[in-house]
């Protein structure tokens, strides 16, 4: 996910809203969630959440809430998804 975070104005900002959400999706989901691209940026983030499952359909179920949850998140935009299927 690329995410945008208008309001921030230091790393510190940015770091704050990524942690958050980051910190929700692994205790909700159990998922592993890294910050992967503009760690030196302080409005932008790409952050990555890998989940695993035996069922393609409850994988597939688990990361739409995983989108919606993103979706939610009032300190933080989503501006691109992409999802990978391995």
């Amino acid at each position: 996910m690329d995410l945008l975070i208008p309001w921030a104005r230091s790393l510190k900002d940015k770091r704050s809203a990524v942690r958050g959400l980051k910190d929700r999706l692994r205790s909700r989901f159990n998922a592993s969630v890294a910050e992967v691209a503009y760690q030196d940026k302080w409005q932008r983030a790409t952050i990555v959440v890998c989940a695993v499952d035996n069922d393609r359909r409850q994988l597939e179920a688990t990361m739409a809430r995983i989108r919606q949850l993103s979706e939610e998140a009032q300190d933080l935009q989503i501006a691109a998804v992409r999802q990978q299927w391995l």
